[in-house]
């Protein structure tokens, strides 16, 4: 005989939006996800890039992508300053910069080879594709903005993707 956990009601608290943080990220580790670098050129400081796993498709026509940006990042600023942007969606072999963009306070870019998008946003060579963005919309979401972007070129290279899934790196795996 096979237990099964029993399905717990939820709280009046947890109905009214409360949820342990800790809880709902490991949840939400349940569901895998494509990984992504999202990059902009700022006139002042450059290129910059930043790992994001919260990557989805809106619409298709017109060609329409979300992403979102933590409040506290530090490459809030520049994504808000610019109304272009690139998404760089990383091959399964690309762990190393998927870590390296996620991490705060180094020169991410050092020695990675960088193409100049028709916008001006920075595409990662060797990434298995490149969507280039114009922002269409900001909105509040929490602790995060959400932005949204109207697709104006996009690019796909040979391979499979990085996927990350109950907080590691993995590959896919055909069923």
């Amino acid at each position: 005989m096979n237990a099964v956990n029993p399905i717990r009601r939820a709280t009046q608290d947890q109905l009214q939006g409360g949820c342990d943080p800790a809880q709902f990220r490991a949840v939400m580790g349940c569901f895998p996800t494509g990984v992504t670098i999202m990059t902009v050129h700022d006139d002042d400081l450059g290129p910059i890039g930043v790992t994001a796993s919260s990557f989805n498709t809106v619409s298709l026509e017109p060609p329409l992508i979300l992403w979102s940006l933590a409040l506290k990042a530090h490459s809030l600023a520049a994504f808000r300053a610019n109304d272009h942007f690139a998404v760089n969606i990383l091959g399964a072999g690309q762990c190393d910069l998927a870590s390296r963009f996620a991490r705060a306070g180094e020169d991410k870019f050092a020695q990675v080879e960088t193409l100049a998008g028709e916008t001006g946003a920075p595409l990662l060579a060797g990434a298995l594709a490149h969507i280039e963005c114009h922002v269409a919309a900001r909105y509040p979401g929490g602790d995060h903005e959400i932005i949204l972007g109207e697709v104006l070129s996009l690019h796909r290279g040979d391979g499979e993707p990085l996927v990350f899934s109950e907080g590691r790196f993995c590959a896919p795996r055909v069923l």
